[in-house]
């Protein structure tokens, strides 16, 4: 078996397969753990990634840069603040718990938290099979009952360098927690001059010494943070532009904040379409296009200084939108970006070696991977799946087998379904789910040995 040990084939059949190993998956591989470990009814799990190893945004893991949401909020802390697997837990063994204590702050930098993860994760890669990708589900019947899903089959593949051969893991339930992708405006192509934010830190480390001029495209927290460390880069000059009139500064305030609570969940989920509606737009200044305070006022000292000295370097492009860009085929040409001043409709051309844009992820649409699975899961009026409260996608009552999800549920579970304040909550209900669903379990069930 061309696996780790968590993943089996289907003499083995396993509880759980979770499909992707970001920060939701490795809470709840972490979750397992600790069940299992108490001596309970064992879990038995097996993860799948399709990096390499680890890795969380990366492409933005800027030096100096803070985590936007509290230590605390880490993997395991709001489920079980006893677990070993915590940031303070971390910490202690790297024997800086005192120094970080005397920081005075609850914010650790992006890049320690990315440690954090990392660590969490070497303590259960028993459990992943890194490398991986998982391409297909298929419904696996039971032979007495040819009519009953009892188990799924995921087709899985090498990430790199497959010669094209699958092999298959048998499993009662599937974890889908496939992240979020970098998203583009209509028409606009990555390439060596058009970046994303999500492949910024390993581009710069490849660009020649003489690429000065950046534009970057975008108004939240990403754009500020990507549009302050390019004006760091030493006789740089970067434009900023963005559609509002000025950087927006998110709603971090006490009572605001509860929107990322647990309990927040709940109440989302049990209204109706039109009152989440308005709590997504009432508080979308929490997480979506805004930007930490003391960055805003710093980027507007920047400014102001440079105004001041008369040599300006940073440019902001307020109330204006990029209308066309032309990439040069071959050479060094620059880039040339028409931007409209939408107040007026006035354009002018930016020239620029490289454009940023800092235009956001999307989650994974889980369509693709449900494959034969999907035709059992259901639908809402509007063409969203159907989701249980304990983030299983809701089935025709045939089908045995448990998909749930974790990132893509923002529609019925509210703003923090992609986000880390809930990762650690959500895993423990998703473990809960999976051992009081009132399912039968594998050894109950005949599941053969093919689908």
């Amino acid at each position: 078996m061309n696996a780790v040990a968590g993943v089996a084939q289907h003499d083995d059949v396993l509880d759980v397969l979770g499909v992707g190993f970001g920060p939701s998956n490795l809470a709840l591989a972490i979750a397992v753990e600790e069940h299992n470990a108490r001596g309970d009814r064992p879990v038995r799990a097996g993860f799948v990634e399709q990096q390499e190893r680890f890795g969380w945004h990366r492409g933005m893991l800027l030096p100096g840069v803070t985590m936007q949401v509290s230590y605390l909020k880490d993997l395991v802390t709001m489920r079980n603040p006893t677990s070993p697997s915590s940031f303070l837990s971390y910490l202690h063994e790297h024997d800086r718990i005192a120094d970080f204590i005397n920081t005075g702050t609850a914010y650790p930098t992006r890049l320690e938290f990315h440690d954090y993860l990392e660590w969490a994760a070497r303590r259960v890669e028993h459990l992943v099979d890194y490398g991986t990708r998982a391409v297909a589900l298929t419904p696996v019947y039971d032979l007495e009952d040819t009519e009953t899903v009892v188990a799924v089959d995921v087709a899985l593949r090498d990430a790199v360098g497959s010669d094209g051969a699958v092999r298959t893991v048998r499993t009662r339930n599937v974890v889908l927690a496939s992240g979020l992708q970098p998203w583009l405006p209509e028409g606009i192509e990555r390439s060596e001059r058009v970046w994303h934010t999500s492949e910024l830190v390993p581009r710069l480390a490849e660009l020649d010494d003489d690429v000065r001029r950046f534009v970057v495209v975008g108004a939240g927290q990403s754009a500020a943070e990507a549009t302050a460390h390019l004006h760091d880069r030493g006789d740089t000059e970067v434009h900023a532009v963005f559609a509002r009139y000025g950087y927006s500064p998110a709603d971090d305030s006490a009572f605001a904040n509860r929107i990322f609570d647990p309990e927040a969940v709940d109440d989302f989920y049990a209204a109706t379409p039109q009152v989440r509606d308005l709590l997504m737009s009432y508080h979308a200044n929490t997480n979506y296009s805004c930007v930490d305070g003391p960055l805003i006022d710093d980027l507007f000292r920047r400014v102001y200084a440079e105004k001041v000295a008369g040599r300006p370097r940073l440019f902001v492009h307020r109330a204006s939108r990029v209308t066309k860009v032309r990439v040069p085929e071959l050479g060094a040409d620059p880039v040339e970006l028409d931007v409209e001043f939408l107040p007026t409709g006035e354009a002018e051309t930016l020239t620029s070696d490289v454009v940023l844009y800092a235009t956001g992820y999307r989650p994974v649409d889980p369509t693709g991977m449900l494959g034969e699975v999907g035709a059992w899961c259901r639908r809402g009026a509007d063409g969203e799946l159907v989701i249980a409260r304990d983030y299983r996608v809701e089935t025709a009552p045939s089908m045995h087998a448990g998909v749930y999800l974790q990132g893509p549920t923002e529609h019925s579970h509210g703003i923090s379904s992609t986000l880390l304040s809930n990762t650690a909550v959500r895993a423990g209900e998703i473990l809960s789910s999976l051992l009081t669903d009132g399912r039968r379990s594998a050894a109950e069930l005949d599941l053969g040995s093919g689908s």
